[in-house]
């Protein structure tokens, strides 16, 4: 009798074990399926700022507090990436400028529209006078 509940418990336990993984995987898979889904494919919309004075924390904060404002106001960005240059590592990275920010969007239209509404006009209004040189890199998915 020991014997056969020994071997029921051992067999409750390997399914129970069974099951938590199978449902760790799908919770994994769900997780992943959310991070690729963020990053939307149809317009990728990169932008590179170099300030005009770097080394000045009173501008780098400036800069940032305006430039999170407009995200955090913004109907039309998707994802919204804000980085600084890594140090180089290679001679074909570029890390001259100061800022970078990428902001994906479902279509060219609704960039359009982010081009025109208030915030991003704001943004530039306040933050434009900190930057030297501004690059825009705009991409459609494939």
């Amino acid at each position: 009798m020991k014997k056969i509940y020994f071997a029921l418990l051992l067999t409750f336990i390997v399914s129970a074990c069974a099951e938590n993984k199978k449902e760790s995987e799908l919770n994994e898979k769900e997780n992943t399926a959310v991070m690729i889904n963020e990053f939307d494919k149809n317009f990728a919309h990169t932008v590179y700022f170099w300030l005009a004075n770097p080394d000045s924390q009173e501008d780098r904060a400036a800069f940032e507090k305006s430039l999170q404002k407009f995200l955090d106001n913004s109907a039309y960005a998707k994802t919204k990436f804000i980085g600084i240059p890594p140090r180089a590592s290679r001679d074909v990275v570029d890390g001259s400028f100061t800022y970078s920010l990428i902001v994906t969007f479902e279509s060219a239209e609704a960039q359009q529209a982010y081009q025109d509404e208030a915030p991003h006009k704001l943004f530039i209004e306040e933050s434009s006078k900190l930057w030297t040189k501004v690059i825009v890199y705009d991409s459609k998915g494939i």
